[in-house]
């Protein structure tokens, strides 16, 4: 496991010299600005005085500091503003006037309560990247609606999906999906807006909606027949929908494979001793085996059931298939891979002493991405970040006063 590197490490990445102004909280925009803090951004985290609600979510040592927070909020700094203030307001357009991206995941009518909308924000810096990711796009009737992962699975039909596909009732996706795909969405935003800046001079707003943003996620696949018009049969993609599309089980265990061209399905049947099962109609094509999916994975997942998972690694490691043990958490966290490429990271944090966090995933040649600074405590930085806007003994007096008084 590699070591974090030192708050004091100077900036890296491809994005050094980018300054973001993150106004966001719980698992969608702050884990885009982390992703942009990966690259090499001064992030400064904007709170209220009672802090980020994901500070108080999840596991962990001290109250303020859960795992879901850790995970989320590295390679940031936090400031404390209480932005119904007229100090707590004035600091912050003095820091977005010195920022290249404003991200915020409230909904666009509390920013303009704030008084904080893009043309206001813009009168202090015309060359900001103003970004919003909230729920649902402006121009239709959902618009300013409140929008969680839950509500945007339910209403792009996530669990309708888990439903078709076999289980007893509907189901949500057992991660927080819909925000880190979003939260993906809005770092694809922030990047193709700067680049644009830099081509053209030209700054811009961008809204990235959840809802829009993960009904083209699960359309790519399940627009189905509905792609034609007219349509030529019902929504949904029958392989992905297949009830027994799922790991297999094992005499001891589970197992996923999947066979997907001829020639693989012939050496599965090659090695399993039934050779003449490649001849079968059923089998016999790419086009055959769609035609009667249903039937091809339930017959697949019988002959699974009769070996161990060991028999079939021996098998399997014989042949150019793709196929894998269903791994449990607890055997991932102990992945040799990943642990060879040292994707696990140990450190020693400020207050909540020694910790694991997933790192990096990508490589890059030249400008590798870095972990400089851990998750913050709220307002450790609020001092620093305003002396560098340029704030004086008494502006900043009045901002950590109101701070103290809204907590």
């Amino acid at each position: 496991m590699n070591a974090i590197a030192s708050d004091a490490a100077p900036a890296a990445g491809p994005l050094a010299g980018i300054r973001v102004l993150d106004l966001t909280t719980i698992v969608m925009g702050p884990f885009a600005t982390q992703t942009l803090g990966d690259l090499g951004a001064d992030v400064i985290k904007v709170e209220p005085p009672g802090g980020d609600n994901l500070r108080h979510t999840g596991q962990g040592r001290h109250p303020g500091m859960s795992h879901l927070f850790l995970n989320c909020n590295r390679n940031k700094r936090s400031v404390v503003l209480d932005l119904k203030s007229a100090s707590g307001r004035q600091a912050f357009l003095h820091l977005a006037a010195t920022a290249d991206v404003l991200l915020y995941n409230v909904r666009p009518q509390a920013m303009a309560r704030l008084r904080l909308s893009y043309e206001e924000v813009r009168r202090v810096n015309p060359r900001i990247v103003y970004v919003g990711g909230f729920g649902f796009g402006e121009s239709g009737p959902y618009a300013g609606r409140a929008a969680f992962d839950d509500l945007i699975q339910a209403m792009v039909a996530m669990p309708d999906l888990s439903h078709r596909a076999g289980s007893d009732v509907p189901r949500f996706v057992p991660i927080n999906f819909c925000d880190r795909v979003s939260g993906l969405a809005l770092v694809n935003a922030v990047l193709a807006a700067l680049l644009c800046r830099e081509r053209t001079g030209l700054a811009q707003a961008v809204e990235v909606p959840m809802f829009e943003t993960m009904a083209q996620f699960v359309l790519g696949e399940h627009l189905g027949g509905h792609t034609f018009d007219p349509p030529t049969g019902p929504p949904g993609y029958a392989r992905i929908l297949n009830r027994f599309r799922k790991p297999h089980a094992t005499r001891d265990g589970f197992l996923c494979i999947l066979l997907y061209n001829d020639k693989q399905w012939q050496a599965f049947f090659e090695a399993i001793g039934m050779p003449a099962m490649a001849s079968d109609p059923m089998f016999a094509s790419m086009a055959a085996r769609s035609a009667s999916i249903d039937r091809v994975y339930a017959w697949l997942g019988q002959e699974i059931g009769k070996r161990t998972t060991a028999e079939w690694l021996q098998i399997l490691s014989r042949l150019d298939v793709p196929y894998t043990p269903a791994r449990s958490l607890e055997e991932l966290l102990a992945d040799p891979h990943l642990h060879a490429v040292g994707f696990f990271r140990t450190y020693d944090h400020k207050t909540e002493g020694r910790l694991v966090e997933a790192g990096l995933p990508a490589t890059w040649s030249v400008t590798p991405p870095t972990i400089r600074r851990h998750a913050p405590a709220l307002g450790e930085h609020t001092e620093e970040v305003l002396r560098e806007a340029g704030l004086d003994d008494k502006a900043l007096g009045e901002v950590l006063a109101g701070a103290a008084a809204g907590r």
